[in-house]
Formats: C-alpha cells, structure tokens, sequence
C-alpha cells in the first residue's frame, strides 16, 4: 500500500553533502504535490533554470533588438555537450515544447543553452558567464532557430551523440497547414536562399537547397544546434519529416536511432557515409517481420522526406504505440526507447494497416489476450513499456511494460507500491561504473488505474533502473523524484562524471507555490558518493526476516508484508505497523533500534 504523507523535500540549494552517511534513494510520495519532490539529504538538489523568471540572451529577432527577455517554459528534453577543453564541465541544452508566438525569442517553440562548471567546495553546478561569437553575454542563451533555419515548431525530445555531444532538437507535434504553426510570416519556405525566409547557404543541405516547401512543412525536423554559440546549424532533412520525440548518435559516429510520437510511430535508423557528416547517407525503416530487418527509404528525392509517412507504409515498416525517446547504452551495447501507449489506439492505425504496415507482436500478443484485434476500437494500451533493441543482431524485445495493468476506479489503498505508467524520456547515468537508466512518466490520463481514484492528478515519476538486471520486474525500480500538481517529469539524464542528474519538471499547475508554479531544470547532485548497496533490494521470498538498508536514513524495507514494532534502546515499544513492506522513518532520531516482526524475530537497525 503507498503511504501518503506531506511533502515536506522540497527541493533547496545548499543540503550538506556527507559521503559517509549510507542512503537510500527511493522515495514513498504523495500522490498529490505542489512541489518536486526529490531524495533527502545527503543528495544536494539545485533549482538551475526557471521558465520566465531567468532571462535568456537574444539576437536581433524580426526586427526587435537583441537584449535580455524572459525564457520560454514548457522544458522537455535536456543536453549535455561535454567541454573538451576542461575549463568548465560542458554546456546544458533545455527544449521548450510549447508552441506561441514571441517577437523576441522567435515564433514555435525554443531552446536555452547555458555553461555548467562543477563548484570544488561541494560538486554542486555554477552556471558560468559566457560571451559568444555573435556579442551575446550572458549565462543564459535562447538558440537563434529565426535567423539561420526559419524558425522551429514544438521542442519536444532530442538527440545527444553519444560520440561527442554533439545536439539536435525534435520538432514534435506534427503540423498539416500554415493556420496551425505560430508564425507570422507563411509564406513559402526554400532550402538554401540566405534569406530570413530560408536556411542559410552557409548552412545549405546538399542536394536539396533550392527546394520550396509550404511554411508548415519547414517543421517536424530534427534540428542540430550548437549549443556553444546557441545557434541553430541545420534541419536534418535528409532523416525524414516526422512527428519526432528522440533519437541517439551511435559512438561509431555514423549510425542514429531515431523514434516518432505517433500512433503508429515509426522507428528510424541513418547511416551516414563519412563519420561525422550527417547530410549523406542512407535512411532505413524498422521492419521486423523483414530479412534484413530495416528497409531503405530513398532520401536523396525531397517529396520522399515530406512524406515520411507514405514511404514508411508502403515499405511495410513496424507500427509502434508512440516511440519516444531513444538512447544507447555502451555498457550493455544496446538501445533503449520507450513506447508510451495511450487511451484507446485502435483504430488510429487501422488505415496504415490495411496499406500494408504490420503491427509488431507485443501488440499482437496483448491484442489477442484481450480477445481483440489491435485495429479494433476495443484495443487498449493505457501503460506503454520500454523496449530494448541489439543493433548487432537487430533483435528487439520489450525490457519492462508499463502496469501492473489495473482496473479503473481501483483505490489508493489497492494501490502497488511501484507502478510504472506511460513511459516517455529516457536518460542514462553510469556511477561506479554501473549503468542506471532513468524512466520519465508521462501520464497522459488518470483513469485506467494509472492512479488511485481518489486523485485528480497526473502524478508523474521518475525510475532509475540498473541495466545489469536482464529481465527486470516492477521492484527493480528505485524512485527518485516526483514532479508537482499538473507537471510531466521529463528530461532526466546524468552528466557524464556520474556525479549529478538533471531533469525538467514540465507545464506544472499555476495555482503551486513558487517556484513549482514555472517549469523548472534541477540538478541533483552526489550520486558518486553512495555505494552500489543502496541501489540493492532485500530478497522478498526469503524466509528469515531481513531489513534493509541497515544502516538507514529514509526508508526501511522488509522482505514481504509483515507486521512490525520497533523498540528504542531502552526496550521502549515507539511504533506499530501492520502488513507493511516498507516504512518511512525520516521523523526517527540517530540512534539504536530493534524491529520486531508478527513472528517475533528481532533485528538491530542503526538511523542515521
């Protein structure tokens, strides 16, 4: 059963760091928040960027003058380009997903760049001053998308090169006509003109500068940035105009994964010809019913790449449940992306379907123990699930689905204590040499069981899951941070020291307090500090009683529900509970206990 209690670790600047003290990271939350609640103490959490109350550095933009104006909100997706140089730790990219107009910033939606260097006294982030090449100053930078690549739609996901660092940004939510894109100026768009109304020459695409498009067609692109200057390079047209979430650069420098927020959503593999040079090379969709398993797409003829969508159906490719974020993992050698699920699918890819694209069969399967057909309107995949590809052997698998899959209406005191549900953005952090992958919820309903009854809220959490597990279940999952009222978490990933975890609390409710009313970029620091240990979990079907952590500072496991009193060391009785799996002893002193189970076996625990 979870345990509701008030929110009271809100998330400050300036917690002691002991390295000493053993913790453990999960947290027991409240289903309902006004703020972001993270880890205890010895973690330090850091509030970096807020939505609107930071400013941002911009160019000259529509004829405004360049200064200081209040940043975008709506943060999504997080990149980290490593410094090369050592003079600082490197640069953090933040995607704003929402769409408006800003005669300032730039029409669409946007991106902030800042410089992060590690303060010695104790490993927290400094956001360093910067000036750039185009005589911005400032900490932080809003990427120039109108005056290099035409503006840019809705910032959703990304890429980040797992060979360099190098970023590109997705334009998500797929637009059909110029009445649906925030833009003053719809006239058509060509590749290549040099003008404000067209990518710059500089910046051409090979074989495709001098092609016009409608306005809208010039978004739902993977964009590359540079995160150094905050400028946007180029849109990648050559990978396919999509609904895209995220991809990956593998450390070949060559291959890239790439995923599409749609029902059905695509998955997108580019080879390039020269490492490095991704504006050659050849397009390929996942068909895994095919020998080989990915089918080439002509990306040398430009209305191909317009209509991504066609080409992909009439290749016969995999249909996905909204394929989101994608990351590769070089401990495991794999690629991981999470595909969300949603209300009721059936039937949104019925068309495609008939057209020749094939359902993959996890949806097969789950359509089939459901006595349906995945096109039927009675097809339901409220939770999604994380899928793990070998780019090897091109094997694909689901790692861990969302669930466990329950009734709508069931209550909080029916509710499991780990429940993972709609997965969206992944993250990767590697501590002491061990590989955590970071699962963002995204809840996009509250019915389905996906929360208790009682709650009006799309609670939103983030799971860190060691990669050493082959066949991971639900009690592999440590949580480590819930978002507040009305807010996704997203972005989640770890720098590449091991030392921090950043991530977005995104669109949260106006009505939290300050600074929970804005969306907001948290580091939290000191992952490097705790041992392995605290990542483990005691094994539920052993006989013996056992506790753990031991010692603790949070919250105390037991190996299956078990009623307990626990003892001060005096032999005075302080405390009862009844079938209980965990507890949260963060009120407790420092000191000597003894846990007594219904069985009246005894066990010495140590808070610390």
């Amino acid at each position: 059963m979870k345990k509701i209690y008030s929110s009271f670790l809100a998330l400050t600047a300036c917690l002691a760091l002991t390295a000493q003290v053993k913790f453990d990271p999960e947290i027991e939350p409240t289903f309902v928040t006004s703020e972001v609640v993270v880890p205890a103490s010895p973690l330090i959490t850091q509030h970096l960027f807020i939505g609107t109350v930071d400013m941002v550095e911009c160019n000259s933009t529509y004829g405004n003058p360049a200064g200081a104006y209040p940043a975008k909100e709506w943060h999504d997706f997080i990149g980290f380009t490593p410094d090369e140089t050592g003079n600082s730790l490197g640069w953090v990219t933040v995607n704003h997903e929402r769409i408006n107009t800003n005669d300032n910033i730039g029409d669409g939606g946007g991106m902030t760049s800042f410089r992060v260097m590690r303060d010695t006294a104790n490993d927290t982030l400094i956001i360093m001053d910067q000036t750039l090449a185009d005589g911005r100053s400032g900490k932080f930078f809003a990427v120039d998308f109108v005056n290099t690549v035409g503006e840019t739609g809705m910032n959703c996901g990304g890429i980040t090169s797992t060979y360099d660092g190098r970023i590109w940004t997705a334009e998500e939510w797929f637009r059909t006509s110029n009445t649906s894109i925030a833009d003053r100026d719809t006239s058509d768009f060509t590749i290549g003109t040099g003008t404000a109304n067209g990518q710059m020459v500089s910046n051409g695409f090979p074989g495709f500068d001098g092609e016009t498009m409608k306005k809208y067609q010039n978004v739902n692109w993977m964009v590359e940035v540079d995160p150094r200057e905050a400028v946007a390079i180029r849109k990648q047209y050559n990978w396919g105009r999509q609904g895209f979430e995220g991809g990956t650069v593998l450390p070949d420098n060559k291959t890239v994964f790439m995923g599409e927020d749609g029902t059905p959503g695509w998955f997108t593999k580019f080879v390039a010809d020269t490492p490095g040079d991704f504006t050659e090379g050849d397009l390929f969709v996942f068909k895994h019913d095919a020998n080989p398993k990915w089918v080439q797409i002509d990306n040398t003829v430009f209305d191909n790449m317009l209509n991504y969508k066609r080409e992909a159906v009439a290749a016969g490719a995999t249909m996905f449940n909204r394929v989101e974020w994608v990351v590769y993992s070089e401990a495991t050698g794999k690629v991981y992306f999470t595909a969300t699920g949603r209300d009721n699918p059936g039937g949104r890819w019925a068309g495609e379907s008939e057209d020749g694209a094939v359902h993959n069969p996890n949806t097969i399967a789950r359509a089939t123990a459901q006595g349906t057909h995945p096109d039927s309107g009675d097809y339901a995949d409220y939770y999604g699930r994380v899928w793990e590809l070998d780019p090897a052997t091109d094997d694909l698998r689901v790692l861990i689905e969302g669930g466990p899959d329950l009734a709508d209406g069931t209550t909080l005191g029916a509710y499991p204590d780990v429940h993972l549900t709609n997965p969206d953005g992944l993250g990767l952090i590697t501590i002491d040499q061990k590989t955590y992958l970071l699962i963002n919820e995204d809840l996009n309903g509250t019915s389905y069981g996906r929360v208790p009854a009682e709650v009006n809220n799309r609670t939103c959490e983030l799971y860190m899951l060691d990669l050493d597990i082959t066949n991971p279940t639900y009690d592999d999952l440590v949580r480590i941070a819930v978002v507040p009222t009305g807010a996704e978490i997203t972005g989640a990933m770890g720098t590449p020291d091991g030392k921090s975890i950043l991530l977005n609390s995104q669109h949260p409710s106006e009505e939290n307090t300050f600074p929970y009313n804005h969306s907001l970029t948290v580091a939290i620091t000191g992952w490097d500090q705790l041992p392995a240990s605290v990542f483990e979990r005691p094994n539920a079907s052993a006989k013996e009683f056992t506790i753990y952590p031991n010692p603790a500072s949070r919250m105390l496991y037991f190996n299956g529900m078990q009623d307990i009193a626990i003892y001060d060391a005096s032999g005075k009785r302080i405390r009862v509970e009844r079938q209980v799996s965990s507890i949260d002893i963060i009120d407790m002193e420092s000191g000597v206990y003894f846990v007594r189970n219904g069985e009246g076996t005894t066990k010495r625990l140590v808070v610390q």
